[in-house]
């Protein structure tokens, strides 16, 4: 019997362990399902869209396959031309050369892949849930010839090769892929998505640690076979007989009962005996707990299921991680090689004034520092407007502030450079953001800072003529050259924060007035302030109120008091005027970006400057 037990063991570890195997060998189930796409068409542009991305859960896997275009021809020689009658060459080569077709994907919200596709006539790729298959609808546009949308801020990711291309993403359903190939030729004509499927096999696990431990089982039991079979082949004895032990006398057992009552017979009294206390005990047992219970559990009130959808915003944290890096970039690039051109890719407004003007003074004059340079490492806050209900509109605005890492100088100093804060703006949804705003952030580290809204959901934006501050933008702008200008004689004094504010200290009408007294009398040195030709950007802060920015210009004009006598320009003037000396006079303008922070309306704080950059953008003589 016990070889037979150990046999069947035996049987069992290897059908267990069998079984257990062929489920993860032949019996596998397939760990990914793959839809594939041939295309006939010669629109530029194909779009995926996310229903068909998510037809399956999981990460998609894109692979996209390019065709092969033949290299132009060269251009014939003038002797090469056929003469009259001749039959001409032919206009492509069999033999000539060819090349891969060149292929860019780009993935983001599906509102702004369709807002860049625009006009331009495309393939858009959905999922036909009921027959398992991509199908496709060839949409004509006005547009033939789209941009090359590779390195574009638009996008969460973008990707680029030749002959094939294939990456893995994890989109929602609102995010869409766009695939093109120069912009020129027409998409690429094949392409495949693949999902990962769930091909675990948990039962073969426990087959095979089940057939393991019916083996370790038919092997004990194999081995006390053996060792019984082996005690069985000795010699075999009679045992003698025990002697019988008497069996005991029967005796009853007196039980007292009650006085006046009967005693219980047989069994079922000693039943009842036991079952008394059990059932007292019980009900004790099962009051207790009743009780306690009652005591504890309430009815839970009713659970919310409506989730509210966060708002679209210009774009997402990492969007914005991308697109500093690329500004920083090229505006390292523009800096070394005073590429005004190159910084106009990625600045405008009041930033690219003062840029163009560094240029030209760097070019001239040894040892000018352009600044503020523009860092790319960290980006400490991100604050994307929010967008309208529609989502797809333009031009889009994003505030940050970025911090340039520490740097340490030869004597093993470590100076920290004050953070800078940036207005980004794009103005349509093939454009890249540019930088407008670009200010020296001065408020000291310890003083109070307005709250922003989180980047997931950003801020909406306050025209220059908003009621809804204690000040309007336009009138902080007017007010705020009035006291740089006038200082406390100024209406609009009493509206701003004196304590911290270092502009004025450096500009001012206190500074104003002590540079007038240090020049000598053969000269006369005037002032303008004025509000600059840039838009006024006012982002809402969580208290109701708003960071401002505006752009001023200050003028100096130097004019000569005496007949014959001249003024003298400093050099990064003179590089800007073209001339050292004049005998009529000097205009030189700077340019003012300036960070508020601005109360909401019916309060009475003042308004507080948060940071500011000057810099001289003009200069000419005085006609």
């Amino acid at each position: 019997m016990r070889f037979i037990a150990a046999i069947v063991f035996f049987v069992i570890a290897v059908v267990g362990v069998g079984l257990g195997i062929a489920q993860r060998t032949v019996w596998a189930p397939p760990d990914r399902v793959t839809a594939e796409l041939a295309l006939e068409s010669a629109a530029t542009v194909t779009v995926i869209d996310g229903s068909a991305l998510n037809a399956y859960e999981g990460r998609q896997t894109i692979d996209i396959v390019g065709g092969v275009v033949a290299a132009p021809l060269p251009e014939p020689e003038p002797s090469e031309t056929p003469a009259l009658g001749e039959t001409p060459a032919p206009t492509v080569d069999p033999n000539a050369p060819t090349e891969t077709e060149a292929i860019t994907a780009a993935y983001g919200r599906t509102s702004d892949v369709m807002a860049w596709v625009g006009d331009a006539s495309h393939n858009l790729v959905t999922w036909d849930a009921e027959n398992q298959v991509f199908v496709t609808e060839t949409v004509s546009g006005t547009e033939s010839v789209v941009p090359q949308p590779y390195g574009g801020d638009l996008w969460y990711g973008d990707y680029q090769g030749e002959g094939q291309l294939a990456f893995t993403v994890n989109v929602p359903d609102d995010v869409s892929v766009l695939i093109v190939s120069d912009g020129v030729l027409p998409a690429p004509q094949q392409l495949s998505v693949t999902w990962p499927l769930d091909a675990t096999t948990p039962f073969s696990t426990v087959l095979i640690l089940g057939g393991v431990a019916a083996l370790v089982i038919g092997l004990l039991l194999l081995l006390w076979a053996l060792l019984h079979m082996r005690r069985q082949r000795g010699p075999r004895r009679k045992s003698p007989k025990m002697p019988k032990v008497p069996k005991p006398s029967r005796y009853r057992t007196v039980i007292s009962r009650p006085l006046g009552g009967r005693r219980p017979k047989g069994r079922r009294a000693a039943s009842r005996i036991a079952l008394v206390p059990a059932l007292v005990l019980g009900g004790l047992l099962l009051t207790a707990c009743t009780g306690g219970s009652a005591s504890v559990l309430t009815s839970p009130g009713p659970v919310p299921t409506d989730a509210v959808d966060a708002p679209e915003t210009a774009v997402t944290e990492n969007q914005l991680k991308r697109i500093v890096l690329r500004v920083g970039q090229t505006l390292l690039q523009a800096d070394t090689d005073f590429d005004a051109a190159l910084a106009e890719t990625r600045l405008a407004g009041p930033a690219l004034a003062l840029r163009t003007a560094s240029y030209t003074i760097a070019d001239d004059v040894d040892g000018f520092a352009i600044a503020p340079l523009i860092p790319s490492e960290e980006v400490q806050l991100t604050l994307p407007e929010r967008l309208p209900a529609e989502g797809d509109t333009w031009p889009r605005r994003v505030f940050a502030i970025v911090q340039s890492p520490a740097t340490v100088d030869d004597e093993g100093v470590e100076t920290q450079a004050p953070p800078l804060a940036l207005l980004l703006v794009q103005d349509d949804p093939r454009s890249n953001y540019k930088v407008h705003y670009a200010i020296t952030v001065t408020l000291p580290e310890d003083a109070e800072r307005p709250e922003v809204a989180p980047a997931s959901l950003g801020a909406p934006l306050l025209p220059a003529t908003t009621p809804l501050l204690a000040v309007t933008p336009e009138a902080v702008a007017t007010g705020y050259a009035d006291v740089l200008l006038r200082g406390e004689a100024s209406e609009s004094f009493p509206l701003f924060q004196a304590e911290g504010d270092t502009l004025v200290a450096q500009i001012g009408a206190a500074a104003k007035a002590e540079r007038q007294a240090a020049l000598p009398s053969t000269a006369r040195l005037q002032f303008a302030n004025g509000v600059g030709d840039a838009e006024i950007f006012s982002f809402v802060t969580n208290d109701g109120g708003a960071l401002v920015m505006l752009y001023l210009t200050e003028s100096e004009t130097v004019t000569p008091t005496e007949p014959g006598a001249a003024v003298n320009a400093p050099p990064a003037v003179a590089s800007l005027a073209g001339r050292t000396q004049s005998t009529s006079g000097i205009i030189a303008t700077y340019g003012l970006q300036i960070l508020f922070s601005v109360p909401a309306v019916g309060s009475d704080d003042p308004i507080v400057l948060l940071g500011y950059t000057q810099g001289l953008v003009g200069a000419t003589e005085v006609d």
